[in-house]
């Protein structure tokens, strides 16, 4: 069983702030007139008018309480403000170390690629490839053509394929005496 002292303490750290986002919190205010519910800024602006409406009242008793009341939430909001500020300040200057961190990067890299293209043996050389006696792998990504296959494939076919003679004519027969024009048909027969 907890003491009351215990309670008391735990009840009272619920009721503060923690921290986080105080301009946007809504808040339950218990004035004198009662709850004013709201952010910051709409509770200070509700204590406000009630001040003015007590002094035109002639009530100054209530006036100065509710000018209390509001400042109390005037002093929280600009706290939480110059926290926002002083964190707003912090992520631009870490944004600027990291971008000056780049522009060193940049700049170094920048040097070290003029310093290659002023000396040729530090520029990076192309890869070559002779394509006469290798291979196509599947990992060059190249397709086998007859072109690449080089010397080496035109020598296998002709080994494969003996070489063809080329076929003797047969000399055309003279015509025959036997035959004449009328007979084949061909002759002209003015001939007569």
């Amino acid at each position: 069983m907890r003491s009351s002292k215990s309670r008391s303490r735990a009840k009272n750290n619920r009721n503060r702030p923690s921290g986080g986002n105080v301009v946007n919190r809504v808040f339950d205010s218990s004035g004198p007139e009662g709850k004013v519910r709201g952010t910051p800024q709409q509770i200070i602006d509700k204590y406000n008018q009630l001040a003015r409406d007590a002094q035109l009242s002639n009530d100054r008793v209530a006036a100065e309480n509710f000018q209390q009341h509001a400042e109390h939430y005037l002093r929280m909001l600009s706290e939480a403000q110059r926290e926002i500020e002083a964190r707003r300040e912090e992520q631009e200057r870490q944004n600027r170390e990291r971008q000056a961190e780049r522009d060193r990067e940049r700049a170094e890299r920048q040097e070290r690629e003029a310093a290659r293209q002023a000396d040729p043996a530090e520029a990076p050389q192309p890869d070559v490839m002779d394509f006469a006696s290798a291979e196509p792998t599947p990992e060059s990504g190249l397709v086998e053509t007859p072109e690449s296959k080089g010397a080496e494939a035109p020598a296998q076919e002709k080994k494969e394929k003996p070489a063809r003679k080329p076929r003797a004519r047969k000399p055309k027969a003279p015509p025959a005496a036997e035959d004449t024009p009328a007979d084949t048909g061909d002759a002209p027969e003015a001939a007569e």
